[in-house]
């Protein structure tokens, strides 16, 4: 059974920093490229940032410079770093992981950018 649970979220103020976790079990977690999705409510899912299996991570430019992914492979997590928040960096936080045909998503983890 495969499971991606992310964690880390919260209610931060503009210009904090929070860190997720997405942790994987059921997979060769090092044979998956990994992405963080957020989705702020009424509107779609967005790509945030993307790591993969030789951990070269690819940060969307709107969020760059702010926001950084990294991954261990020993403890089947990836990261996502975000600093100097914004109430737009407002929304449930999903991690995916990929392989092929193959693409499994967690639960998300809400973060909320408020004073």
């Amino acid at each position: 059974q495969v499971q991606l649970v992310e964690s880390g979220g919260g209610l931060v103020q503009p210009g904090g920093s929070l860190s997720l976790s997405c942790e994987a079990s059921g997979i060769m977690f090092s044979l998956y490229t990994v992405a963080w999705y957020r989705q702020a409510p009424g509107k779609q899912r967005d790509l945030v940032a993307t790591i993969t299996t030789a951990a070269s991570p690819n940060i969307v430019e709107s969020v760059k410079g702010r926001f950084t992914i990294s991954r261990d492979n020993a403890k089947n997590t990836v990261y996502l770093q975000m600093n100097s928040l914004k109430p737009e960096d407002a929304a449930v936080y999903f991690c995916n992981a990929k392989r092929g045909r193959l693409s499994y998503w967690g639960q998300g983890t809400q973060v909320t950018v408020s004073s």
